[in-house]
């Protein structure tokens, strides 16, 4: 199999050379999170020439930042709260994305927004869509277009006439948020910084009041190791909490983490050319298409249980089915449900009774010497918290502050994103190259960008990885193999929820392709056969405990069947915190955006 060298590439060589250097090293900044914000951070501090440190306890984008709604959107409703400033950043930050950081990750998505209310609903809609298309919603892709009912009608045949008086098209953007994380975390590799999963932080190393770094556990072998740094960068998103509490100290805010759940169903469930948003008695639902299904959701509850796995409820469900089933024709069952997934939002906490009324914004500050926390936030700017965040640690670093240039990642494209439009005109010569579909390559070019001939040339000499994986037909096995030899995939799950999105998109939940999954990872990582065993064995434990929570009732019941599946990653701690308990605990970082 052909060896790539890169310090992009994530495989297990480099996973040993980031433990060395992690022991031996003294960086300027080290980061704890694996999410957008602490991946994106580390892009950030890397393209500044600092040396640079990020650790996560799970996998990359393990927590929020691979459960979101799949879109770099503007925040259309908080216009509505009055929040323009948000807005407009948000939709400058989906603006460069989709154009310039990463046009391969970042598509645009036509939505129509249905009418539902005579009279006042369409202008007061209308001078809402003014004010996107003018913060900058409509700067690459068309301004918002007002249709009749029979207009709504066509774009959308499969809502309801008598429902639906007529509607409002207008343009946001589809992500795949897992990849793009992985792919920040790839592009701060490239750039230099170190960066390792399974890499939990479980203390703070201190000189006298100044934090100087974090003593660090390898979850997958339980080896400790203390990694020094001028200034350490808390990007852990819902576990922010947690982890300044084990610098003893309360810190300026708090992090309030709220639940949002999604369904997919197949396209043929809602006939539509467009997306659809709809609004609810709390935010708003968001019916969008991803391949060859619909993503619909999200919920928004507060949730106080286990953090690394928010369970969803038969009431979730039903919940989202209630809102989307009154406006369609044909309404969805449970039986039409072929995933659901449940993510938590860093919600910086004010104290308000419901988490849809906390703020989307985000926080920065320096909560001890050489200690900086990042919170809140929308996915959609995780580059100006990055910049922000880092701004923060640079103020730390004394006298070299004023040599540590400004954020570049404005001008930098993520990996590949270089050239990807030449790419994608060839696809028809790149799929006669390697003997595969158009279809398929346009898929690949989906997920990796330019990267895509360095997956296929990794089949070179075995064929066979060219072929589909059985049980998820649409993922060639040349991918599993790839998410192990370069994308730092270390678990069966990594792969099935994260690299791949099959535990999502198949109503198997990637059961009917773990065992094949697990071989062929085996032969990158050198599994044997009870490592086999063991990997399909947790995978199941994992799925079959997530079918059984969506038909409880309450959050607590459904949260205790997740409790009870090992984690894959053997070392790893448990990351909950007793507030009865006076001293600080010491639990482990896991990161979120």
């Amino acid at each position: 199999m052909p060896t790539i060298r890169s310090r992009s590439v994530l495989g297990p060589e480099r996973r040993a050379e980031a433990w060395r250097r992690l022991s031996e090293e003294t960086f300027d900044v080290v980061i704890v999170g694996g999410g957008v914000v602490g991946t994106g951070s580390a892009v950030d501090a890397a393209t500044r020439g600092l040396n640079v440190a990020m650790v996560e306890a799970r996998d990359f984008a393990a927590g929020t930042s691979s459960r979101s709604s799949k879109m770099f959107h503007g925040g259309l409703r908080y216009l509505e709260q009055l929040d323009f400033g948000l807005v407009a950043e948000a939709l400058h930050e989906r603006e460069l994305s989709m154009t310039r950081l990463a046009p391969h990750l970042v598509t645009p998505l036509k939505f129509l927004f249905p009418l539902t209310r005579r009279f006042w609903e369409r202008p007061y809609m209308a001078a809402g869509f003014v004010l996107y298309d003018v913060m900058g919603g409509a700067k690459s892709v068309p301004p918002q277009k007002h249709y009749s009912r029979a207009g709504a009608h066509r774009i959308a045949p499969g809502l309801r006439e008598d429902v639906v008086v007529g509607g409002i098209r207008y343009w946001d953007t589809l992500v795949d948020d897992a990849r793009h994380t992985l792919t920040l975390a790839r592009t701060a590799a490239r750039h230099g910084a170190v960066v390792s999963n399974s890499t939990q932080v479980i203390g703070y190393l201190r000189d006298g009041e100044r934090v100087t770094g974090v003593r660090v556990r390898d979850a997958e072998t339980g080896a400790e190791t203390d990694v020094r740094a001028g200034v350490v960068l808390n990007a852990a998103g819902v576990w922010t909490d947690q982890l300044q509490r084990m610098l003893g100290d309360e810190g300026g805010f708090t992090v309030r983490a709220s639940k949002g759940v999604h369904i997919v169903v197949d396209r043929d469930k809602v006939d539509s050319e467009a997306a659809l948003i709809l609004r609810t008695e709390k935010s708003v639902l968001f019916i969008i298409p991803w391949g060859e299904y619909w993503i619909i959701g999200t919920t928004d509850t507060d949730w106080q249980l286990d953090l690394a796995h928010p369970a969803a409820t038969s009431a979730d469900i039903e919940y989202i089915l209630g809102h989307v089933n009154s406006v369609l024709t044909e309404p969805i069952t449970r039986e039409d449900v072929r995933g659901v997934y449940a993510g938590l939002r860093p919600l910086l906490s004010g104290g308000a009774d419901s988490t849809a009324k906390l703020s989307r914004e985000h926080a920065v500050m320096t909560v001890a010497p050489g200690a900086v926390v990042v919170a809140g936030g929308k996915y959609t700017t995780y580059r100006v918290m990055a910049a922000d965040a880092v701004d923060a640690a640079v103020a730390e670093m004394g006298e070299r502050a004023e040599e540590v240039p400004s954020s570049t990642t404005e001008r930098i494209p993520l990996m590949g994103a270089d050239g990807y439009p030449a790419m994608v005109n060839r696809a028809d010569r790149i799929a006669d190259d390697y003997e595969i579909r158009e279809e398929q390559v346009e898929h690949l070019l989906g997920r990796y960008g330019t990267l895509t001939e360095e997956v296929l040339e990794m089949a070179a000499d075995r064929p066979e990885l060219l072929e589909p994986l059985a049980g998820a037909e649409r993922y060639l096995r040349v991918e599993v193999v790839y998410a192990a030899a370069a994308e730092a995939a270390l678990h069966l799950e990594d792969v099935l929820v994260r690299r791949t999105r099959i535990s999502m998109e198949y109503q198997h939940g990637g059961v009917a392709c773990a065992r094949e999954a697990a071989e062929l990872m085996a032969g990158v990582l050198g599994w044997d056969a009870g490592r086999v065993e063991r990997e399909v064995g947790l995978f199941e434990q994992r799925i079959a405990a997530e079918e059984a929570s969506q038909v409880t009732e309450s959050d607590d019941e459904a949260d205790r069947f997740l409790r009870n599946v090992p984690e894959a990653r053997e070392f790893l701690t448990d990351t909950s915190f007793d507030p009865a308990v006076a001293e600080p605990v010491v639990a482990g970082s896991v990161a979120a955006d």
